[in-house]
């Protein structure tokens, strides 16, 4: 692949990292006694309204539209992914609740070992690496491994009134990490194919609100139940469509690193949202402070040894013999779906198609954004701040940090790819 798109991956990714980690933090809500399926239906929500809102801000519904009907085979696989995810989501929620969000971090990050099995099983990853690329990608592999278990010794030790909860987390955490290394099957079959990420997404959200729904309908208490849970967190339903909203944007950026450096390297280099979810559980929640020091050291040290085994994978650079294979994977979906070769790999590599540049947008694609901000300044206007034990500072600090990574990976995106 060219080295600017590898470079724009790289980028795109640890830009995930950053917002990814920011978009657990509303979720610390449930130490205020909220269900905790309540508060992933509110994000879901928010979810929704981001991948519809910004997709049509920068693109519009023309180019979006068009994309979809020259690859209609992909939108079943949309729907599974968006399904995968709020199954996912929902049960990182018990896994905060339960164990924290430092603990749960990292645990649910073990999604990079689900991920590079499928990358190389399904898609020609690291096929013809070099013996370098696959030990380090081994080597990262067991480190993740490792500092996971560490954490999870940690948070029995921190939970030790309740070992039966904390055990509760840690399978939650364990199960979001397995659904959401199969969430990138359907990611890297759309892009390898050309769709654009933009266009993927508007179609992930009926699988993730159809899936709530069901979830609504299936788990314990009934649909008036809900409706009360919902109403008694009205107050803070504005943070969680934010949290969901600041996930769309970690998670666009997560797709564009998908589409130009595979899955092997993508979940590694956002999964560097456990650093940013440790230090806004550490820095603004103020978590683990009632641990041990020797405790707290130990966590530092696990979470660290798991960022460095997902940056040691992502060290594993792409050489020439497994592009030729990640070819042929391309091939193999051409021929399935009938798509032309070298129309594919223009699109794959971020070569747009201008067959409709300069169009003139539609009336919707002004109205749905507006919708969307109607719906936040509504729900602003109702909103509290929650009674919890927050550093100003340090939230602030983390806020103008990850402005900066939105603006400079945004350009980075925009000049080199048109956001192709």
């Amino acid at each position: 692949m060219p080295q600017t798109r590898y470079g724009v991956g790289i980028a795109c990714g640890f830009a995930a990292g950053a917002w990814l980690g920011a978009a657990e933090a509303p979720a610390r809500l449930v130490a205020a006694g909220f269900s905790p399926f309540a508060i992933s239906f509110c994000m879901v929500m928010g979810v929704f309204l981001a991948r519809w809102t910004l997709p049509v801000a920068i693109k519009g519904t023309g180019s979006v539209i068009r994309d979809l009907r020259h690859r209609p085979h992909l939108m079943c696989w949309a729907v599974l992914a968006g399904a995968l995810w709020a199954v996912a989501n929902t049960l990182t929620i018990f896994a905060i609740r339960d164990v924290g969000l430092a603990i749960a971090f990292p645990l649910w990050n073990t999604n990079t070992l689900i991920g590079i099995f499928w990358g190389w099983a399904l898609f020609h990853e690291l096929d013809g690496a070099s013996a370098t690329s696959w030990v380090k990608v081994l080597g990262g592999a067991a480190a993740i491994i490792l500092g996971s278990v560490l954490l999870s010794a940690i948070s029995v030790h921190t939970l030790a009134g309740t070992p039966g909860r904390a055990l509760h987390g840690i399978a939650a955490a364990l199960g979001a990490g397995l659904l959401w290394g199969t969430m990138y099957v359907p990611y890297r079959k759309a892009y390898i194919t050309g769709m654009n990420p933009l266009s993927f997404v508007t179609v992930f959200t009926f699988g993730e609100v159809g899936t709530m729904l069901v979830l609504a309908a299936a788990l314990p208490g009934s649909w008036s139940s809900l409706a009360v849970k919902l109403h008694a967190l009205e107050p803070s339903v504005f943070w969680l469509l934010l949290g969901g909203f600041c996930w769309v944007i970690g998670d666009l950026f997560q797709q564009y690193a998908t589409k130009y450096v595979g899955i092997s390297r993508a979940i590694p280099l956002s999964n560097t949202n456990q650093l940013w979810g440790f230090a806004w559980g550490i820095l603004v929640f103020g978590e683990l402070h009632h641990a041990q020091a020797s405790l707290r050291l130990l966590a530092l040290g696990a979470s660290g040894l798991t960022i460095a085994g997902a940056m040691l994978i992502a060290g594993a650079t792409v050489s020439a013999a497994e592009s030729a294979s990640c070819v042929r994977a391309v091939q193999r979906e051409c021929d399935r779906y009938g798509l032309d070769l070298a129309d594919t790999l223009r699109a794959q590599a971020g070569v747009e198609n201008n067959s409709g540049t300069g169009e003139r947008r539609s009336w919707w694609d002004f109205a749905i954004p507006l919708v969307a901000v109607g719906i936040f300044i509504w729900f602003g206007l109702r909103v509290r701040v929650p009674q919890l034990s927050i550093q100003i500072p340090f939230a602030f600090a983390l806020i103008v940090i990850l402005g900066a990574v939105l603006g400079v990976c945004g350009w980075i995106l925009w000049k080199r790819t048109h956001f192709a």
